[in-house]
């Protein structure tokens, strides 16, 4: 599987990992679960560069921010109590549904982002949640919203750098906020067919405050459906224009046709999903 690469680096900085992926050129690669990187037999790559010893497997909060480490495995996502309470579970849920307990025991945030598929499992709740990547260059470390990382299928703005942690505000207090995870695949641990992930408040009077609507797998890459979260804001919240919001939905969503599912089926499917995320987030928004 790994007869091609030519070696293999463990640093313990950041700097240092970054200095052995510039002297490696284009057949260097970062890994950490090394998921993604042993399913793609990518005969390009010479070099491994291993970021596990980095200290960046860490789920902690400072303020009104959570901070991920790039390197914290699903299965510490899933399992931790801190991502099943905060957005009624929507990280956990998508992390819980990232492969197999194998699988989920070694790939990483960080991993799955950096990838960039378009059906990545925690882009869509991170987007969501307006999720925020810092980045580490050689230059140094820069923060920039999630929704700017990714470029195309497995495109990101990375050039080299190293996706370092994920940063995630706590949603607004007040109350009356719901979110929603939803996913459609083979198996619950397949690779998404199409997946949204939602959230929203509402006021006393039922009217939308503001919401995020997120779409994974019906694009090039992992995004949000601003068009339709506009619809939303400041209107009551009825059947009416959650169907009109859901209709949007599906025309954001470009699509292709693939082993998994025609363009046709994902479109459908967009606004189905998006509907029961929608209503969702109603009823735990109360």
């Amino acid at each position: 599987m790994f007869d091609h690469v030519e070696a293999f680096y463990r640093p313990s900085s950041v700097q240092e990992a970054l200095r052995l992926l510039r002297g490696a050129g284009r057949g260097g690669r970062f890994v950490a679960g090394s998921t993604d990187v042993a399913v793609q037999a990518d005969r390009s790559i010479r070099v491994l560069v291993d970021i596990t010893q980095l200290g960046l497997d860490y789920i902690r909060r400072k303020g009104d921010t959570w901070h991920i480490g790039a390197t914290t495995t699903m299965a510490a996502i899933e399992n931790s109590p801190a991502m099943q309470a905060l957005a009624d579970g929507i990280l956990a849920k998508a992390a819980a549904t990232c492969g197999s307990v194998q699988n989920r025991n070694m790939a990483t945030v960080g991993g799955n982002l950096a990838n960039a598929s378009p059906a990545a499992d925690t882009a869509t709740p991170l987007l969501a949640l307006d999720a925020v990547v810092v980045l580490a260059a050689s230059r140094g470390r820069n923060r920039i919203r999630l929704s700017e990382f990714f470029l195309g299928p497995h495109k990101t703005v990375l050039n080299g750098a190293l996706l370092t942690e994920i940063e995630i505000p706590e949603p607004p207090r007040g109350g009356r906020i719901g979110f929603s995870f939803q996913k459609l695949g083979r198996a619950e641990p397949d690779i998404s067919v199409v997946s949204v992930a939602a959230g929203l408040q509402v006021d006393r009077q039922g009217r939308c405050q503001w919401a995020h609507i997120a779409l994974g797998a019906v694009a090039p890459r992992p995004l949000r459906a601003r068009y339709a979260e506009s619809l939303l804001l400041r209107r009551k919240l009825d059947d009416t224009l959650l169907d009109r919001a859901c209709d949007e939905v599906a025309l954001e969503a470009h699509p292709i046709t693939d082993i998994r599912a025609s363009a046709e089926y994902r479109r459908e499917m967009s606004r189905v999903l998006a509907r029961r995320a929608l209503v969702e987030c109603v009823e735990r928004a109360g």
